[in-house]
């Protein structure tokens, strides 16, 4: 089995059990969940990283309320399916970096239920070889004045396949939402494939809501660029994948993390 000393030690705290309430203090860990609840009280804040080593599928529910703060690092080193539920109460803010560094599939539904509620996510998948990744962000404007912001990348490489479905809703009645959803990718060969689907459901006309996706290939003009200046392809390609993905390792959100986040990340596309 492999090491996790990366989450143990002084200043992290395991989750046991089957659910927690989070306070200001330790960066929390929760080790291959099935079934959890987490919940940050009125105005507290909280840190709190899920790994995922096990082939097992994870149901999570968490509850941040009113003028609270969590921040989350969600990563895949094993093929698991999960599904988490996060509800946010009013002036909250919930900041999710996920990475899925395998086969894996992730489903987020994000319910803003109070006013000035705030949701950032970034997300990444890398998927080689016959890998397959799946993520799913809905994030649901159920009343006014919130925001939400979610940009997801995706990079394949071999015969690798990857799938981006994302929705934003706005509520009858949730005015003044200011949304934005995003899906960047990359196909790093011929046999990779990724599809992105961002979509928008707006019943509210006082809205900023914006959603794009974009799958390509590398850029040859900034590799040619790297090439004329004594990198070999190989070392321009890798350098250009790490400049794409390393802005989510640099949102990491839980800061404790955030050198293994990048540590993993750049090991995979070597191996990409």
């Amino acid at each position: 089995m492999e090491r996790l000393d990366w989450i143990e030690g002084e200043g992290f705290e395991a989750l046991r059990g089957q659910r927690a309430a989070l306070v200001d203090g330790p960066v929390y860990t929760l080790l291959d969940p099935t079934e959890y609840a987490v919940a940050v009280g009125e105005g507290d804040r909280a840190r709190l990283i899920i790994v995922h080593t096990k082939p097992e599928s994870a149901t999570l529910s968490i509850d941040v309320g009113e003028n609270a703060k969590l921040s989350i690092v969600e990563m895949f080193i094993d093929e698991a399916f999960v599904e988490c539920s996060i509800r946010q109460q009013g002036g909250s803010l919930c900041e999710v970096t996920m990475a899925e560094l395998t086969s894996a599939n992730v489903s987020y539904r994000i319910d803003l239920d109070g006013a000035f509620a705030r949701s950032e996510l970034d997300g990444l998948f890398l998927a080689a070889d016959k890998e397959h990744c799946e993520v799913g962000v809905r994030v649901s404007h159920n009343v006014p004045d919130c925001s939400s912001r979610s940009l997801v990348k995706g990079v394949a490489g071999g015969e690798a396949t990857g799938t981006f479905q994302g929705l934003v809703y706005v509520a009858p009645g949730a005015q003044r939402t200011d949304a934005q959803q995003t899906s960047r990718n990359v196909e790093l060969s011929t046999g990779a494939r990724i599809v992105a689907k961002p979509q928008l459901e707006i019943y509210a006309d006082d809205v900023k809501c914006t959603h794009g996706a974009t799958v390509g290939q590398m850029d040859d003009e900034a590799i040619l660029y790297m090439r004329q200046r004594g990198l070999s392809e190989q070392q321009a390609r890798r350098l250009q994948m790490e400049g794409f993905v390393a802005a989510i390792a640099a949102h990491c959100a839980v800061e404790p993390l955030c050198e293994e986040l990048y540590r993993r990340i750049v090991a995979k596309l070597e191996r990409m």
